[in-house]
Formats: structure tokens, sequence, C-alpha cells
């Protein structure tokens, strides 16, 4: 009779673990539907604009169900931000490797590359970082000005490590890693909002990217730091 128990006891554990497993995997579904149907959404309109139902019937699930995966719109937002920074993360590691192996500054023709690449894959993400960086929800602003931040920091901790710049100070490195960043997105901006250009705006936009660019890593290479 105890055996019995027991095993029946066993079963019944198994039975709730693989239940339990069946309701997380549920749930994560659910959530990532939820930040797919946004990502929709905000394709070509802001975020502010789309409302918690709209999110919600693109998901599948009443608007009620919404707040068991995230806590409010803005948090949503938030979250969606740091997804499509990771498009940028990775973007920037790549960048950084080849820093790395060649131990010199980047050229602009390697960075731009790299980066248009990105894009292309991830139009979506980059349009939607874009958008919001100067938008309407506060606490998507703050999202995105924190994330771009930190990938400067630690852009400017690679750039460190390059024997040309290992007597740049810390603040000098980050404002350098500053203009970088800050270039490059220009370029995403104008790259996506090209349309009404016309033909080979692109590659103007590219051109003029690059000589920035140049400019920048000159001006690197010859900057001498104040005696401390």
């Amino acid at each position: 009779m105890t055996r019995t128990r027991n095993t029946t006891r066993a079963r019944s554990s198994r039975s709730s673990g693989a239940e339990s497993e069946s309701r997380a995997e549920k749930k994560s579904r659910t959530r990532q539907a939820l930040l797919d149907a946004t990502m929709e959404l905000v394709a070509d309109r802001s975020f502010s604009s789309i409302s918690l139902r709209e999110v919600a019937r693109g998901a599948g699930i009443v608007p009620t169900a919404f707040y068991r995966h995230f806590a409010s719109m803005e948090d949503l937002g938030v979250t969606l931000v740091e997804d499509s920074m990771r498009v940028l993360r990775r973007t920037l590691r790549e960048g950084r490797r080849d820093l790395a192996a060649r131990q010199a500054l980047p050229t602009a023709q390697t960075s731009l590359a790299i980066l248009l690449r990105h894009v292309d894959e991830n139009e979506s993400q980059f349009r939607f970082l874009v958008r919001e960086q100067h938008g309407g929800v506060a606490e998507i602003r703050r999202a995105i000005d924190t994330e771009l931040r930190l990938f400067s920091k630690e852009l400017a901790i690679d750039l460190s490590r390059l024997p040309d710049l290992a007597e740049w100070s810390p603040e000098d490195l980050e404002l350098a890693a500053e203009l970088i960043v800050s270039i490059m997105l220009t370029a995403v901006a104008d790259i996506l909002d090209n349309d009404y250009r016309g033909r080979g705006a692109e590659r103007e936009i590219v051109e003029r990217t690059e000589r920035q660019l140049v400019m920048v890593f000159l001006g690197m290479g010859q900057w001498r730091p104040r005696a401390h």
C-alpha cells in the first residue's frame, strides 16, 4: 500500500511538473506574441498612438490577460527597447571584435558596412528605436538614452585598449565613443527616412557619414591628452 501511494505521488509530481512547464512555455509564447504584435503596430506609427486593446487583439488574447505579462504599456515599450537594443549591441560587438583583432582605429567603410548590414536585417527594430528616441513616451526615451550611454561606455573601454589611445583619459574616450555612436545613429535615421529624397540618396548619406567618421578617426589619431 505504501509503495502504491509513493508511486501515485511520483506520477502526480511528474504530471504537475510537465503541466507547469507547459504553462511556462505558453506564457513565454504569449509574451513574445505581445511584443511581435507591438512591433507590427509601430511599423509606421508612434508607440504612444497604439492602445493596449490593439496589442492584445494582435496577440490573440483578451485585454485583461495583458497584465499577466506586463505591468503597463510603458513596461511593454521598455521591454521592446531592450530587445531592439540587443540588435544594436550585436552590431557594436562585431565592430569591437574588428577593433581588437586589428589593434587599430576602425575604418569608416568597415564600421558603416557592419551597421548597414544589421539595419537591412532588422529594419523594424531600428525604425522603432529611431522614432522613439525623441518620441512621446518618457519611459521609452529614458530607456533608449540609458542603453546608448552604456554602449558608448563599452566602446570607450575597447578604445582604451588600443595602443594609440592608451594615454587618453576616460572622459576623452567616452566623448569619442559618443561621437561615433551619434554619427552612426544619425546615418541610420537618414537612411530609413530617405524615401522622399530620390534615387541615390542612400549613397549620398553613406558617403557623407564616411567623411564624418574619417574626420573623427583622424582627429582621434592626432589628439594629445592633457597632462594630469
